[in-house]
């Protein structure tokens, strides 16, 4: 009988440090755009504020990689972990759309090391039969600051104080400690793996056998596969409080869009450690075109369908969250051991720009036709991909 993945060693301080960073990164996600707002900004200067988090996000992402190799995993975590609360904290200090930009430069870089090392540390410490399992973990516990803190921060912000936001905002101070935990025990494998016999002989075969740029070919199917749904899920995370004129119905909609993201994410795991990753990939692009398509059925009218909205949500967040554990299980399964850093770093860059994406082409869209037409043409696109999830890569 296998033991409970909570045992292994690294994954407490991996799962203490997830949900630390993402209450930081989820509590101001919503609240720093409003707070420049308070400041005197306008909706544009408001719509920077993410837009500059997310640059530095994926610029940082793909430079994480050669610095884990340079300074190596204690020193940038611990970096990280500080860049995205410590700065946090200082919002208190003023409101003005300068210095909130700053500071949402700097959490991008705190996050872009957040995401990558993440889900990185799995592919380290899990062998690779239980890795889908400790994805699904890692998922829960990067999902569920999402899930609560996404709907109340703003409304914390707003009845209660800012104050309290950047309170919560600063917790990834607290999990430095587990951060560090995490980096010696990740330090501790790399020296004991080039300890091995024959290590720097294997190492310079692999180098040689699977060369970045091969890798790289290789990342671009799960890649693919990961942006059609992160468009399809960023485009509804963006919009619904648009489309749906009942407040109440859309909060409910992107509640449940989000509880069945996360339980997706974790309880997949199992079942493609159990019965292989390719048996699900296909149904749930095919369920992310079906549910996308649905959505833009369910808007089509001023009255919103509301049985049809919810459903749409569900199944949404069903393939939104599956799709998420599963890419990123084939991200590591189809380069070798020494480019995981690089799978996690394309990875974390195909889910972000694939939220930008969905989030902009359905803007523009909906700017000269409807909502309804513009998600039409995002679940097309979610079914386009579909090739890429029916042909099995080669795994390493």
């Amino acid at each position: 009988m296998k033991s409970s993945i909570w045992r292994t060693p690294g994954i407490p301080p991996l799962v203490a440090m997830t949900v630390t960073g993402f209450c930081g990164y989820a509590a101001l996600l919503p609240v720093a755009p409003l707070w420049a707002v308070h400041g005197g900004a306008n909706s544009g200067g408001a719509g920077l504020v993410n837009g500059i988090l997310l640059l530095f996000t994926v610029l940082t992402q793909v430079l994480v990689p050669t610095a884990l190799r340079r300074f190596g995993w204690v020193p940038v975590l611990t970096t990280g972990m500080v860049f995205l609360g410590a700065t946090a904290a200082l919002y208190v200090v003023s409101d003005a759309l300068a210095p909130v930009l700053a500071l949402s430069a700097a959490r991008g870089i705190g996050f872009g090391v957040l995401t990558v090392t993440g889900s990185a540390s799995v592919a380290a410490l899990v062998d690779p039969e239980r890795r889908g399992e400790a994805i699904g973990l890692y998922g829960l516990a990067a999902g569920l600051p999402n899930l609560l803190l996404l709907p109340a921060a703003p409304w914390v912000a707003q009845n209660v104080g800012y104050w309290v936001v950047f309170a919560v905002s600063a917790l990834p101070l607290v999990g430095v400690p587990a951060a560090r935990r995490l980096g010696a025990v990740l330090q501790e494998k790399q020296e004991k793996a080039a300890d091995l016999p024959d290590a720097a002989k294997a190492d310079e075969m692999s180098a040689g056998d699977d060369p970045a740029f091969a890798a790289y070919l290789r990342l671009l199917r799960p890649t693919v596969v990961l942006l059609s749904v992160t468009m399809a899920g960023g485009a509804a995370i963006t919009f619904v409080p648009q489309m749906v004129s009942d407040d109440l119905l859309g909060a409910a909609g992107l509640l449940l869009m989000g509880l069945v993201t996360a339980l997706a994410r974790w309880r997949v795991g199992r079942l493609a450690d159990r019965y292989r990753t390719h048996r699900f990939l296909w149904p749930l692009v095919l369920v992310t075109g079906v549910s996308t398509a649905l959505v833009a059925w369910s808007v089509r009218d001023a009255d919103t369908s509301a049985g049809l909205f919810l459903a749409a949500a569900a199944l949404l967040g069903l393939s939104y969250g599956a799709l998420q554990n599963l890419t990123l299980v084939v991200a590591f399964g189809v380069v070798s051991r020494r480019h995981h850093n690089l799978a996690s770093s394309v990875w974390n860059i195909g889910f972000d720009a694939g939220t930008a994406l969905g989030a902009v082409a359905v803007g523009v869209i909906a700017v000269q036709t409807s909502f309804a037409t513009a998600f039409l043409v995002v679940a097309c696109l979610a079914v386009v991909v579909l090739p890429a999830a029916v042909l099995r890569g080669t795994s390493r």
